[in-house]
C-alpha cells in the first residue's frame, strides 16, 4: 500500500522520469537503438489518442448547462495579450536575430500558446471548476489562432503564412483536439448512461491517462533537447527564461483570479500550457530550436502542478481528521 500510495502521491514525477528514463535507455544503448526508432512512430501515432480519451472522460463529468465566460477570463485573455504584445514589441523594436531572436522565439511560445487541454484535469483534481476551465480553453485556443498568424510573419519573414490559412489550420486542430471529444462526452452523459455510470466509477481515470501522455511527451522533449543543434548556453538560456515565464503565468493567474474566488482556475489557464501543441507550432513556422521553449516548459509547469496537487491532498488529509 505504501508503493500504491507513493505512486499516486507523485503520478505526474514519476511520468516525466520514465519517460525521460525510457529514451535515455533506448537512446545509449547500441543495442537498443535500433528498436527506438522503430518505435517511436507509434508513439507519435498513439500521443493524440491519449489526450483525445483525457478530453473525452473530462467532458463525460461536465455539466454543459454551465459553460459560459465569467470575469476571469476577460482579464486572463487581456493579460496573454499584453504579454504577447510586449514580446512582440521587443523583437520587432531591437531588429532580433541569431541566437536572441531564437530566444525571444522560445519565450513568445510559450506566451502564445493555448491553455492546455489536460489542464481541466489538473484543476479538478485541486477542486476547481472544470465547466469554466473547459469555457477557457476554448477561449484561448480562439486568442491563440487570431494572435499566431498576425505575430509570426513579424518575427519569422520565413514563416510561410497567410492570416485566413493559419486560422483555419489552427480552428480546424481546435475542432478535432475539442469538440469532437466533447460531443462523444455529450453524447455519453445524456444517452448512453450506463457506460456513462462506468466511467465515472474509475476514480481520476482522466488524470492517469494524462499522466500516460505526459511521459512520452517527455521522451520526446529530452529526444528534442539531446539532439539541438545549438550551444549548451543557449540551451541553459532557454530553459531558465522558460522557468521564469512558467512561474509569472502561473502567479499573475493566481493574482487575477483571487479576486474572483478561482484562483486555482486562473493559475492553471494562463500557466498551463499546450506544449505538443506549441511545439509542433514553432517547429513548422519558426526556427526549430524555438521548440526547446515549451519543451522545457513542459517540465515546469508540471513540476508547479505536482507542488499543488501534493498541497492539495495533503490538505484534504488534514481535513478529513
Amino acid at each position: 500500500m505504501g508503493i500504491i500510495s507513493f505512486v499516486k502521491e507523485w503520478t505526474l514525477p514519476l511520468a516525466m522520469g520514465t519517460g525521460a528514463a525510457a529514451y535515455g535507455v533506448f537512446a545509449f544503448t547500441p543495442q537498443l537503438d535500433e528498436a527506438g526508432r522503430a518505435m517511436a512512430p507509434f508513439f507519435a501515432a498513439i500521443l493524440p489518442l491519449f489526450m483525445f480519451l483525457v478530453l473525452f472522460v473530462t467532458f463525460c463529468k461536465v455539466d454543459f448547462r454551465q459553460l459560459r465566460p465569467v470575469g476571469w477570463h476577460v482579464w486572463v485573455g487581456v493579460f496573454q495579450l499584453l504579454l504577447i504584445g510586449v514580446l512582440m514589441a521587443l523583437a520587432v523594436g531591437f531588429r532580433m536575430s541569431g541566437d536572441s531572436l531564437i530566444l525571444m522565439e522560445s519565450v513568445l511560445m510559450c506566451v502564445i500558446s493555448p491553455c492546455a487541454t489536460a489542464a481541466a484535469v489538473v484543476t479538478q483534481k485541486l477542486g476547481g471548476s472544470l465547466e469554466q476551465m473547459t469555457t477557457y480553453t476554448f477561449i484561448s485556443n480562439f486568442i491563440t489562432a487570431l494572435a499566431v498568424p498576425v505575430c509570426f510573419p513579424m518575427i519569422e519573414k520565413s514563416a510561410d503564412m497567410t492570416f485566413l490559412s493559419a486560422f483555419a489550420k489552427i480552428l480546424y486542430e481546435v475542432v478535432v483536439v475539442l469538440l469532437v471529444p466533447m460531443l462523444l462526452g455529450y453524447i455519453v452523459k445524456h444517452h448512453l448512461h450506463r457506460l456513462h455510470r462506468h466511467i465515472l466509477s474509475i476514480r481520476d481515470l482522466s488524470y492517469y491517462l494524462w499522466a500516460c501522455s505526459l511521459m512520452i511527451v517527455t521522451g520526446t522533449t529530452v529526444r528534442n533537447i539531446v539532439h539541438a543543434d545549438t550551444t549548451l548556453a543557449l540551451l541553459t538560456a532557454i530553459a531558465l527564461i522558460g522557468l521564469v515565464m512558467c512561474v509569472v503565468q502561473f502567479a499573475v493567474g493566481r493574482y487575477i483570479g483571487h479576486y474572483f474566488g478561482h484562483t486555482q482556475e486562473a493559475g492553471q489557464a494562463l500557466g498551463q500550457k499546450n506544449t505538443a501543441f506549441a511545439i509542433w507550432l514553432s517547429s513548422t513556422y519558426l526556427n526549430p530550436l524555438s521548440s526547446v521553449g515549451p519543451g522545457c516548459y513542459i517540465l515546469w509547469q508540471n513540476i508547479i502542478n505536482s507542488i499543488e496537487i501534493w498541497q492539495e491532498e495533503k490538505g484534504e488529509v488534514r481535513r478529513e481528521k
